[in-house]
């Protein structure tokens, strides 16, 4: 009984050793020196017309540890005064001592700080260096002052090309892929969708990505909606008009319908009774009614096919529209619309409305007072 009572006696000794001497271990690491990090300006307003381009170029030095350890970089944004929380990063390359970020790039840094666009904002900016999941270390605090833009949604969300014999009468070019009306994910996903306007029946089309011929996508040839890269076929719209289109690019999968639409309301002419039609502009690549008398007691809404299972609206309450000033409008089917808004204009009189169905990511939707 004495032996087995030394033995664990010992077991328990060894044990609270071991553990003094891992916490004697977790406690040698050493920040030798500390990260640090410089950058060419301390202010600078974004602009979309160079998006691609350096706007801020950083320059940074690793910190040291002893013992040596593994460590990853990125480089944390958040709003001054806010002691980073919330904050943004993006990832660093371990083996460089400069990096730059695009214009794109810091304007989707302030979108995802949720500071609005076209306002002067000040930003902080450090190094963050992570040992493991619950260990950063930190470099010195830059301050950047930066004003951000209303980000192009063509060029933000991915998209796919629709090119086709029928793209040409559309204002497009016929059959080529970086010519063609786009279908997009507002979602930033393998999902994607969009309109494509038809003048002829019959008229074919495929789907392509990246502006390229390469894995472009048609039917499988059961014409059921399923989409194959090799052996494909062309896909075809059996009569003239507006095609919504939907496609799911890893599942493939697609979908078209009519969609040919109008405006209805008891601020138009003829009320609740019937629509006004659009009609496709290929220069302008837009829907347009370019003259009808509207009231400023009542209101409107654009549906497809004379039927109310596409319709256009505001997003969530009435919305009063201002002359000449683009707003954007959503679909109800996308999930993008809460209750049953409709539109108003503020006076009476003769207005063009112009649609915009280009990106399904952004439709937008224009009255101007003739």
């Amino acid at each position: 009984m004495k032996n087995i009572f030394k033995i664990f006696l010992l077991g328990v000794i060894a044990s609270f050793i071991i553990s003094c001497q891992q916490d004697d271990d977790k406690a040698m690491l050493n920040n030798t020196s500390q990260s640090t990090l410089s950058v060419n300006k301390t202010s600078i307003v974004l602009d979309e017309t160079i998006a691609d381009q350096a706007a801020l170029i950083f320059t940074y030095k690793n910190p040291t540890f002893s013992p040596a350890v593994q460590f990853t970089n990125a480089v944390e944004f958040a709003v001054a005064g806010t002691n980073f929380n919330p904050s943004t990063t993006r990832d660093v390359a371990m083996d460089q001592n400069t990096f730059s970020l695009t214009h794109l790039q810091l304007n989707n840094i302030l979108a995802d700080l949720s500071i609005a666009p076209n306002s002067l904002k000040t930003i902080e900016v450090r190094l963050k260096s992570n040992v493991n999941t619950v260990t950063p270390f930190h470099s010195n605090v830059l301050t950047v002052s930066m004003t951000g833009y209303t980000p192009n949604p063509d060029l933000i969300f991915p998209k796919i090309n629709v090119p086709g014999g029928y793209a040409g009468a559309a204002g497009y070019a016929d059959w080529t892929p970086a010519n063609a009306p786009n279908l997009f994910s507002p979602g930033k996903n393998s999902q994607y969708r969009g309109f494509i306007y038809v003048n002829a029946s019959n008229s074919e089309y495929k789907f392509t990505i990246n502006q390229d011929w390469a894995g472009d996508k048609g039917d499988d040839g059961t014409l059921t909606g399923k989409l194959v890269e090799t052996g494909e076929q062309n896909i075809k719209a059996a009569t003239a008009g507006t095609y919504y289109v939907k496609v799911d690019w890893t599942a493939n999968t697609y979908s078209s319908i009519l969609a040919n639409f109008g405006v209805i309301g008891d601020a138009t002419p003829t009320g609740w009774n019937s629509d006004t039609d659009f009609v496709y502009n290929p220069t302008t690549k837009t829907y347009v009614i370019n003259s009808i008398a509207l009231n400023s007691t009542g209101v409107f809404k654009f549906r497809a096919n004379d039927d109310w299972q596409l319709k256009f609206q505001p997003a969530s309450v009435d919305q009063t529209l201002s002359s000449g000033t683009g707003v954007q409008s959503f679909m109800s089917s996308e999930g993008t619309v809460t209750g049953d808004p409709a539109y108003k204009v503020g006076a009476a009189g003769n207005y063009k409305i112009e649609l915009d169905l280009h990106n399904a990511a952004y439709y937008k939707l224009t009255v101007t007072k003739l």
